[in-house]
């Protein structure tokens, strides 16, 4: 079964390199010559989402990793410019869905019923990785200003964890206790994230340049 789903992924790849990098930007760009702002729109999210839902009904892999592979063919193309502009409009609105949708998860009572496991994952998620990137960033021989950033900006859960959370439920291997406290140690780490980030040397610095203005 795992030899078969990652054929089925390693297919959609190459489909999607192979061809769509040549198919898709040729009609984005058709449809850009139209003029209508609009319809470019449209067709850049038909292409995520059709691309996203075909990858997911014929080839069995997830709806996040079909609209990725069409995010990355699209950023190959020259319209990719104008595609980011406009889709960047959206992104507000999907970002209030995400948390909205994410809050209304979250069953308060697993705060006091759970405290322990939640301070250890938050710990696991806030240090341990942040400490993880920023070892990582100064192996690479960039400054330790840069691994300060790098490691403020990772020190939450990402959007992925969710989708890897409900994929281990749905398959029984993730009870709902585990993926309650995944739920409230996001929202945790959300919360506990700009602190962190102000702390960056890049924050401090443009704090005090807006004092100095002011």
């Amino acid at each position: 079964m795992i030899g078969t789903a990652l054929g089925k992924a390693v297919l959609l790849t190459m489909l999607m390199l192979v061809v769509g990098s040549r198919v898709l930007p040729w009609v984005l760009t058709r449809v850009e010559g139209e003029g209508s702002r609009e319809l470019f729109t449209l067709a850049v999210l038909a292409t995520a989402i059709g691309i996203a839902f075909a990858s997911a009904e014929i080839f069995d892999v997830s709806l996040a990793l079909g609209a990725f592979l069409a995010g990355a063919v699209i950023s190959g193309s020259r319209v990719r410019d104008r595609a980011a502009a406009d889709i960047l409009l959206l992104t507000d609105v999907f970002t209030v869905l995400f948390f909205v949708s994410v809050g209304m998860l979250l069953d308060p009572a697993i705060i006091a019923s759970h405290p322990k496991e939640i301070l250890a994952v938050l710990a696991i998620v806030v240090l341990g990785k942040s400490l993880a990137a920023f070892v990582i960033v100064i192996a690479l021989r960039r400054s330790r200003d840069v691994g300060r950033t790098v490691a403020a900006g990772l020190a939450q859960i990402g959007e992925f964890s969710f989708i890897v959370a409900t994929a281990a439920q749905g398959l029984g291997m993730l009870p709902d206790e585990g993926f309650q406290v995944i739920v409230a140690v996001a929202l945790l780490s959300i919360t506990v994230n700009p602190a962190l980030f102000a702390l960056t040397p890049d924050a401090q610095t443009r704090s005090r340049e807006s004092a100095l203005r002011s």
